[in-house]
C-alpha cells in the first residue's frame, strides 16, 4: 500500500525551503513586490535554483538534474504555496521541464535544471489537461499569432510554443513581444505573447509534450494549493487565539470553533488528495484519476480557506497591508489554472464510466 506519510528526506527539505523563503519572500516584501513593476523575486528564484537545485528535481541525474520525483517538488510547491513566492518554479521546473523531458531536448533541459534559464510553456495558464490548447501559426518557416494567459512570460529566457503543425518549437523570448495583462493573482502575471514572424527551433510534437506538462502541473498544483489553505488555516487560528472580545480570545466561541474544525477536516482532506497525486505521477499509478480526483477537490477547499481566513481576520483581514488577500488571489486563481474543479469533475465521471444521464 501507498505511504503517503511525508519521508524524513522530505520533511528536511521542506526545512530548507521554509528557511529560504522565510528569508526571501516575507509578507511585506511580496506585498511591495506586487506594488512594483517587478512582482518576480528573481534573487528567490536564483536561490532556490542555483543555490538549493530545485529546478533540476524532476531531471535525471544524466542530465544535470537531481534526479528526484515528483513527491520532492510537491513539497517545494506545498512551501512556495505557502509563501505565495513570486517566482517561476511551477512554470519552468514543472511544466516546461515536463514538456522538454517528453521532447528529450537535453541541451535545454539542462539550461533549466541549473538555473541558468527560465523557461514557460506558451500555453494559457487556464488550460486543462487533455483540452485543446491555442497554437501559433507556422507559415513559411516562422511563428505567427497571439497567445493569452501565459504565466510567468514576462521572466521567461525560452518559450516552448505549440504550432498548428503539431510541432513544440523553442523560442527566445527576446524574438517575441511580451504584453503584461491583468492578473487577479499579483505573484504569477499573465501574459500576452505576439509572434510576428518569429524564428523557431522544432524540439518535439506538441501533442503529447503539452499532454503530460499539464497533467503533472494540474496534479502537482494541488500541492501549491495545500499550501495556500494550510496558511490560511493555521494563520487563522493564531490570530483567533490572540484576538480578544469581552475579555476572552475570539477562538473560544463555539461558532467559530465549529467553523475551523470544519476547515480543519477539509484541509485535511486536501493534504491526502495533493499527496495521492505527487505520488501517483511518481509511481505511474492510476495517475489520470487521482489528478482528477486532486483538482475537483483541492480548488473549493483552497479558496474556502482563504475566504475563511479573510472574514475571521474581520477588519485587519480587509486591508491591503495584511498578506491574507494575496492568499486569495492566489487560490482564486489557482481554481481555474490547469482546468476548473468543474471540468476535472466531468474527466473524472468518465474515466471511471460515471456520467451523469
Amino acid at each position: 500500500m501507498t505511504d503517503l506519510l511525508y519521508s524524513e528526506e522530505e520533511e528536511a527539505l521542506r526545512a530548507a525551503v521554509r528557511d529560504l523563503l522565510a528569508d526571501h519572500c516575507d509578507a511585506p516584501g511580496v506585498i511591495a513586490r506586487t506594488e512594483s513593476g517587478a512582482p518576480h523575486d528573481l534573487a528567490a528564484w536564483k536561490a532556490l535554483a542555483d543555490g538549493m537545485g530545485l529546478a533540476g528535481l524532476l531531471v535525471p541525474e544524466e542530465l544535470g538534474g537531481q534526479g528526484a520525483s515528483h513527491r520532492e517538488v510537491a513539497v517545494v510547491l506545498e512551501e512556495l504555496g505557502r509563501a505565495v513566492a513570486p517566482v517561476p518554479y511551477l512554470t519552468s521546473a514543472v511544466v516546461a521541464t515536463e514538456a522538454l523531458l517528453v521532447c528529450g531536448d537535453e541541451e535545454l533541459l539542462g539550461r533549466l535544471a541549473s538555473g541558468r534559464a527560465i523557461g514557460a510553456l506558451a500555453v494559457g495558464l487556464h488550460t486543462a489537461p487533455g483540452a485543446v490548447a491555442k497554437t501559433a501559426r507556422l507559415e513559411n518557416g516562422t511563428l505567427h499569432g497571439e497567445l493569452t494567459g501565459i504565466a510567468d512570460a514576462a521572466v521567461a529566457d525560452v518559450l516552448l510554443v505549440p504550432a498548428d503543425d503539431g510541432g513544440l518549437y523553442a523560442v527566445t523570448a527576446d524574438a517575441v513581444t511580451v504584453t503584461p495583462q491583468v492578473s487577479l493573482d499579483l505573484t504569477r502575471p499573465l501574459a500576452t505573447v505576439t509572434l510576428d514572424g518569429v524564428p523557431g527551433r522544432r524540439i518535439g510534437d506538441a501533442e503529447p509534450a503539452v499532454r503530460r506538462a499539464l497533467r503533472t502541473a494540474a496534479g502537482l498544483l494541488a500541492s501549491e494549493q495545500l499550501g495556500v489553505a494550510d496558511w490560511a488555516l493555521t494563520e487563522t487560528v493564531r490570530y483567533l487565539k490572540e484576538r480578544k472580545q469581552f475579555n476572552r480570545p475570539v477562538g473560544g466561541f463555539q461558532a467559530l470553533k465549529h467553523r475551523l474544525a470544519q476547515l480543519w477536516l477539509e484541509v485535511a482532506g486536501l493534504r491526502a488528495a495533493a499527496r495521492a497525486a505527487a505520488d501517483a505521477l511518481a509511481t505511474g499509478e492510476d495517475t489520470d484519476v487521482t489528478v482528477a480526483v486532486a483538482q475537483a477537490y483541492s480548488s473549493p477547499v483552497a479558496v474556502r480557506a482563504t475566504e475563511e481566513a479573510l472574514q475571521l481576520h474581520g477588519g485587519i483581514g480587509m486591508t491591503w497591508e495584511h498578506p491574507v488577500h494575496l492568499y486569495l488571489k492566489r487560490a482564486k486563481a489557482d481554481s481555474i489554472a490547469c482546468g476548473t474543479a468543474g471540468a476535472h469533475r466531468a474527466v473524472l465521471a468518465e474515466l471511471v464510466d460515471l456520467q451523469s444521464p
